[in-house]
């Protein structure tokens, strides 16, 4: 498989994921809180390169691989995910400058589980949820050991470690996207030789 081809690959793991996490939040009414970016201007949320290959290969697309990879290069160490935009002093408020190619990771906050070491189902969920829909949340948790559905997060992962183990390594969320910007813009550097080449 080549770079693209894993992206592409990546983005079918996405799209079945979505399918599933619609129907988990219609039912559990656990969808995330308008406006919210607690989990997002968290610079320490770990990530994959694979997950954000969609996103690369999308900004590089709209010619924005390059000054985004800039901006990350030159950005403070700490700094949330260079596609949050927040909108509040804090950082708590705002919103993903490209959402529909966000990383695996921010597909399955609040909306998958993980299994404790006794193999019961646990919520994968921030603090902000808890406090905001608090029944909702002792329901739901209540609920996935019993008749509902959810997605389980390692399921996930080990699918993109199929595509490719090795871009499966955790670093920061901006680590992992400067990754995925440089291996698009040599991929794609080498694709116009090519073609330069046979022309």
């Amino acid at each position: 498989m080549n770079l693209a081809e894993k992206s592409q690959a990546t983005l079918d793991v996405f799209s079945e994921l979505e399918s599933e996490t619609k129907q988990f939040v219609s039912e559990s009414g656990l969808g995330c809180v308008s406006g919210c970016g607690f989990c997002c201007a968290n610079p320490r949320v770990p990530a994959s390169p694979l997950e954000f290959l969609p996103l690369a290969f999308d900004l590089y697309a709209k010619g924005l691989a390059e000054s985004t990879l800039a901006s990350l290069e030159s950005s403070e160490e700490g700094a949330s995910c260079v596609m949050y935009k927040p909108q509040s002093a804090d950082g708590k408020q705002g919103f993903c400058g490209n959402h529909t190619k966000r990383g695996m990771i921010c597909r399955l906050f609040a909306a998958s589980a993980r299994r404790t070491k006794y193999g019961k189902k646990d919520l994968i969920i921030c603090k902000v949820l808890k406090e905001e829909k608090p029944e909702a949340y002792l329901n739901t948790s209540e609920r996935i050991n019993k008749d509902m559905d959810i997605p389980l997060a390692t399921a996930f992962y080990s699918r993109l470690d199929e595509i490719d183990q090795s871009l499966c390594q955790q670093f920061t969320i901006n680590e992992a996207i400067a990754f995925a910007l440089e291996l698009v813009l040599r991929y794609k550097f080498y694709e116009e030789q090519e073609v330069d080449v046979i022309a």
